[in-house]
């Protein structure tokens, strides 16, 4: 045991399980490669006031969950808890939105941190794969995103999932429904916090998940009845073309999502086989975040979908990855000169692109074949003095415990032959 455990509401990925975690981030991100979105990597750590005016400083994220910290130099940081915010500042710092072709399509994956209390699906740090389309207002980009979300889930074999889907209305028509909302809930038997936050951003009320404040909240306002026109259309555009790939969505009036810079389109995925924790993903469009972190204007729209209650939601629908073999063939010298030898094939069908590992430390044939069948191998290959001496290895079928002789500068071919 040692001295040294992992901090409270962390986890470590080793394997075989962490083959799992890399599965689910290829399957999310494939669709996202074949669309046009190019990968972005932001740092962990980023200046407070990034999140403070791009999450929002009311919710709860900025206000009890972000790991925040002051370093020798006397800057403000934070460990990042989202990562819509980073990487549109990461694009403005670069001037991706001059270079003439917007919108601009970036894919990311990372580790996010929030102080919560840990739970099974609730952790401190916790992995996403995200995409944000940054510059352009359009219905489209919207409808693609939640399309491509739902082709990578369904490629994963996902199927008990719900596509929940809102409109949040703009700058324009939300602000009536913000006085409408205020002026209800002041009427409401609620905490003081609960009242100060609806103050800031009554919004984030509707999303309090506590019985006694739901419970009061029935017959509030809805926002629906508040949109624009302008919102309107745009909101039955997104569901029309989402609707016309096939996609199955729920409206949910009430899905507000955490962070405050959300406009107009909010959705989110949810698995009823997670328990309280049953969001795997969500996101939306954001249309003002740019001004409010001292860009330019930039409508955009993103999601980001959860790597660990991705695997949590396979795990409860018993659904088994089909996952590459981490190795194929292993290899067993039995003397030196069969470990030269050896050692130089595993070397060679590795560059050939086959999974090979080697028996090292000198272990006899019993213990070097008990590694063979731990390490899953379809194959061995066993070499001793007289085998190499007549230019041959021995080549054991693992699954049907067949052995055949093999020339050794046979074995490439025999061996990717036999793997397909």
């Amino acid at each position: 045991m040692s001295t040294f455990q992992a901090p409270k509401g962390t986890y470590d990925l080793i394997p075989p399980d962490s083959a799992k975690y890399l599965a689910v981030r290829e399957a999310i991100s494939a669709p996202l490669k074949n669309s046009g979105y190019g990968y972005i990597e932001t740092p962990g750590f980023e200046n407070v006031e990034l999140f403070a005016r791009g999450v929002g400083e009311s919710t709860d994220i900025v206000t009890k969950e972000m790991y925040a910290f002051e370093t020798k130099g006397g800057d403000q940081l934070a460990l990042r808890p989202e990562g819509t915010a980073s990487v549109l500042r990461a694009a403005l710092e670069a001037n991706l939105h001059k270079a003439g072709n917007l919108p601009v399509k970036l894919w990311y994956s990372g580790s996010y941190y929030r102080y919560e209390r840990p739970q099974k699906g609730r952790y401190r740090h916790f992995s996403q794969v995200g995409a944000e389309a940054i510059g352009s207002e359009d219905p489209a980009l919207d409808a693609e995103l939640i399309i491509l979300a739902d082709q990578a889930y369904r490629a994963l074999g996902l199927r008990n999932f719900r596509i929940l889907l809102n409109s949040l209305g703009d700058k324009e028509c939300r602000p009536v429904y913000r006085t409408a909302l205020q002026d209800f809930l002041r009427g409401l038997d609620l905490d003081e916090e609960t009242l100060r936050r609806a103050e800031i951003n009554p919004l984030r009320v509707l999303d309090d998940k506590r019985a006694d404040v739901q419970k009061q909240l029935v017959g509030a306002p809805v926002l629906r009845d508040y949109l624009c026109d302008g919102c309107k259309t745009y909101h039955e555009e997104v569901r029309a073309l989402i609707t016309a790939a096939g996609v199955a969505f729920e409206d949910d009036e009430k899905l507000v999502r955490g962070l405050d810079y959300y406009t107009r389109t909010t959705f989110e995925f949810v698995h009823d086989g997670l328990g309280s924790q049953s969001a795997v993903g969500g996101g939306g469009r954001y249309d003002g975040l740019s001004e409010m972190i001292g860009g330019p204007s930039l409508p955009s729209v993103g999601w980001a979908l959860g790597v660990d209650r991705t695997v949590l939601a396979l795990e409860a629908e018993g659904v088994e990855l089909e996952l590459p073999a981490a190795t194929s063939v292993f290899a067993v010298p039995l003397g030196e000169e069969a470990r030269r030898v050896l050692f130089g094939v595993v070397t060679e069908l590795r560059k050939a692109g086959v999974a090979a590992d080697f028996s090292y430390g000198g272990k006899g044939l019993k213990g070097a074949m008990k590694n063979a069948n731990r390490s899953g191998a379809r194959y061995a290959l066993v070499a001793g003095e007289r085998d190499l001496a007549e230019g041959l290895v021995q080549l054991k079928d693992m699954e049907s415990g067949e052995q055949e002789a093999v020339a050794v500068d046979a074995i490439a071919e025999a061996l990717k032959a036999r793997l397909g």
